[in-house]
């Protein structure tokens, strides 16, 4: 699953001008996630209708069905010529701010959205919500997810909203999420959902067209498999924090320890914008 993301990050990024990333990461993050939305949903019907057999056996054509469609249909663009790159030359580069910090903020959503999807309907059944209940709460997280991604990126483009504000704005909404998700109700589950579906959904298309924007077109590919290799670590390192935290305290301290991390980064992002911005205007 992972292995075409990079693929197709950099063949959005190529096919689109400049002046249209924020638009065209908006709709590739919107189509991928209503496959979020829709995916258990569906899932959850073939497997009532005829079981496991009949779900991988739908995945497996709808698969074959999609790599046919995208041989036909992706047009092909040839690599770029670039210049010989050292591993030295490599790790400069990926320890350089302008790339840690879109990919930083998007481990971040990652890491909240995996533990929105994982953990909320544990604390719906707790909360005393039904299965259906819980599996409608993360596809609400997913739905307004995708609701958000477009708009988000055609503000970018328009000029109504920076990288930068961006990205903090998302960081706090999403750590506003993770900390409702701490409330012992219903209605902290549900805000929980929501605005962490918000939050992702602001950060990712944000950073992913910061990525394209600060990259050479020859090393798009490069780059957002660097940037998705992050993304992995925040999917995995997400779930782990919060069950580390769980399984010494309760499953609220675990909710609240990552709560903290995504404010904490949230306010780095703010104080460093606060100090760039002085040093911008006397250079003006």
């Amino acid at each position: 699953m992972t292995a075409p993301q990079p693929s197709a990050s950099a063949l959005v990024a190529r096919l689109n001008p400049a002046a249209k990333h924020g638009r065209a990461f908006g709709s590739y993050g919107f189509y991928k996630s209503i496959g979020y939305t829709l995916g258990p949903l569906l899932g959850g019907v073939l497997v009532w209708a005829g079981g496991l057999r009949l779900l991988f056996a739908v995945l497996a054509l709808l698969g074959a069905a999609v790599a046919g469609w995208a041989a036909l249909a992706v047009p092909v663009v040839p690599p770029l010529p670039k210049a010989r790159q050292t591993v030295l030359d490599l790790a400069r580069r990926l320890a350089d701010p302008v790339f840690l910090a879109p990919t930083g903020a998007l481990a971040a959503a990652t890491a909240a959205l995996s533990v929105g999807v994982g953990f909320l309907p544990v604390s719906g059944r707790a909360a005393g919500l039904g299965t259906v209940t819980t599996g409608a709460a993360v596809s609400l997280l997913a739905a307004c997810a995708t609701l958000v991604q477009p708009q988000a990126g055609r503000a970018l483009d328009e000029g109504r909203l920076t990288t930068r504000s961006g990205l903090t704005a998302g960081l706090a909404i999403t750590a506003t999420g993770v900390a409702c998700a701490t409330l012992p109700d219903r209605a902290g589950v549900l805000a929980s959902a929501t605005l962490i579906g918000v939050g992702t959904g602001l950060i990712t298309p944000l950073g992913f067209a910061a990525l394209a924007a600060s990259t050479p077109a020859a090393r798009l590919g490069q780059t957002m498999g660097s940037a998705e290799v992050g993304r992995e670590l925040g999917d995995a390192g997400g779930p782990l924090l919060v069950a580390a935290v769980a399984s010494l305290a309760t499953l609220t301290y675990g909710y609240a320890a990552l709560a903290i991390l995504l404010a904490a980064g949230a306010a780095l992002a703010l104080a460093h914008r606060r100090t760039t911005t002085p040093t911008a205007e006397t250079e003006t």
